[in-house]
């Protein structure tokens, strides 16, 4: 018996992920399922790791872990962490502070740099735990907090953990392929995204860049698990044929990421980071001009993959996305914990970091508004995103 839902399926949706895949990762995903150890799709699953590597700008294969990236960070936190080492933590937002849980149940000590989650770190603050604490030994930093749409300054930051000879772990899920940011850039030795967000493809792999560096201090990690589905050590080398797969890969997953890749690389990274910047400018401008607040305490942080907008006094967010959706057909995210209530998060990754979706984003939201009885001008809204789209187009 078919699935019957007791609602219909939304028309576009513009969440922060899952989001959207592009047709020819769709197609992909239905490719034949091969076999892991025959000789084709060990050749082809070294191809992928390649080409990720190829995408991130590093040298060496990618690490392929068949999860989606928040077991993936969990799994760079269990290995990564020794019992004698300590985290300087930086939680601009709720998944920064959530690190801080995990590496609790493997480091030594822990120190933290908290900002109120509509902030960035400030690098400033970073040297000078590095100063007030000379023995922090791994860094936490999350590019783009997602719950929060605020971009840190990985740069500046990896820059620093560097010179104090420290390792930086960079959480850039929602922000790699949708922005300029890569390993090498900022001096990251596990460096996380996946096909999930910004790349447009399904949400089941992580792919990390780990650096030499962090190779060898997992390696004196008397507690780094192995036989586990946490080990980073475990899918070593994988790619390389020198040795089994630990368990099973993700066959059709793998399928998805290698399309994942070419959508990518054949339209060409500048031009996908532009249209994503350019579609979130045009959103950001559009709810501005219907007299809506940013999340984000400045725009210099506002992130180009996610826009956030603070709830309107007296409105609630579930009956806003509710109503956008019914109204619509558009599909909108909450907040997440300690943002959850207060903001509304509009998607701009993969297939809709396209700018004709921030006028569909702008007209959703202040239909929604609307509905409930507030008074917006969407008009204003979609000619203030247009005249951003025309700018930026010419």
């Amino acid at each position: 018996m078919s699935f019957k839902a007791s609602v219909k399926e939304p028309v576009i949706t513009l969440s922060a992920g899952p989001v959207a895949a592009y047709p020819s990762i769709l197609q992909a995903l239905s490719r034949p399922v091969q076999y892991d150890y025959d000789p084709w799709f060990q050749e082809f699953y070294e191809a992928v790791a390649r080409k990720c590597a190829r995408a991130m700008r590093v040298k060496e294969p990618a690490l392929i872990l068949h999860c989606e990236p928040a077991p993936g960070i969990e799994a760079t936190a269990a290995s990564l962490i020794g019992p004698e080492d300590t985290v300087l933590n930086l939680a601009s937002g709720v998944y920064g502070k959530g690190f801080g849980y995990w590496s609790a149940r493997y480091h030594k000590d822990m120190v933290e740099i908290e900002v109120p989650y509509n902030e960035a770190i400030s690098p400033k603050a970073v040297a000078a735990a590095f100063k007030k604490n000379p023995g922090i030994k791994i860094v936490s930093l999350v590019h783009h907090d997602t719950p929060s749409g605020t971009i840190n300054p990985a740069r500046e930051i990896g820059k620093i953990v560097r010179d104090n000879n420290a390792l930086l772990i960079v959480d850039a899920v929602s922000s790699f392929g949708g922005m300029d940011i890569h390993p090498d850039d900022c001096f990251a030795d596990v460096f996380i995204t996946g096909p999930g967000k910004c790349l447009g493809g399904a949400p089941g792999l992580t792919v990390m860049a780990v650096s030499d560096r962090a190779w060898k201090h997992i390696e004196k990690n008397p507690k780094a698990p192995f036989a586990s589905a946490l080990s980073l050590k475990d899918w070593k080398d994988a790619w390389s044929r020198k040795k089994p797969f630990p368990f099973t890969p993700s066959v059709a997953e793998v399928n998805g990421l290698d399309a994942a890749l070419d959508q990518y690389l054949d339209e060409g990274p500048e031009k996908v980071w532009h249209r994503h910047a350019l579609t979130a400018r045009a959103t950001r401008a559009g709810i501005r001009a219907m007299g809506l607040e940013l999340w984000a305490k400045s725009e210099a942080i506002a992130s180009p993959t996610c826009t956030a907008v603070r709830v309107p006094k007296g409105l609630k967010d579930t009956d806003i996305i509710a109503a956008a959706r019914a109204e619509y057909g558009v599909v909108l995210s909450t907040g997440r914990n300690d943002t959850l209530g207060k903001l509304i998060r509009i998607g701009h990754m993969g297939p809709v970091a396209e700018p004709i979706y921030a006028v569909v984003a702008v007209t959703a939201f202040g239909g929604a508004l609307r509905k409930l009885g507030r008074r917006v001008d969407i008009g204003a809204g979609v000619e203030a995103a247009t005249r951003v789209i025309a700018k930026g187009k010419a």
